[in-house]
């Protein structure tokens, strides 16, 4: 009986150690994906204030910079 009781609970310590290794993955995960959000979300505003500023001149008619 004390060795069943004893590989019962060798299980469970390692199913808690899984279960930490897991949520340490997921809690860097959610970081990851609020950081790349962020990213994505100013990628968008810079593309949108480039859109806007387009009519402003043409492409065609600006010298490169290295002239």
């Amino acid at each position: 009986m004390v060795d069943r009781v004893d590989g019962i609970e060798e299980r469970v310590a390692h199913l808690q150690r899984a279960v930490d290794d897991l949520s340490d993955v997921v809690t860097a995960q959610g970081k990851e994906i609020d950081r790349l959000t962020r990213l994505v979300g100013l990628l968008v505003e810079r593309e949108a204030e480039r859109e806007a500023g387009a009519g402003e001149t043409p492409a065609a008619n600006v010298r490169p910079p290295h002239w």
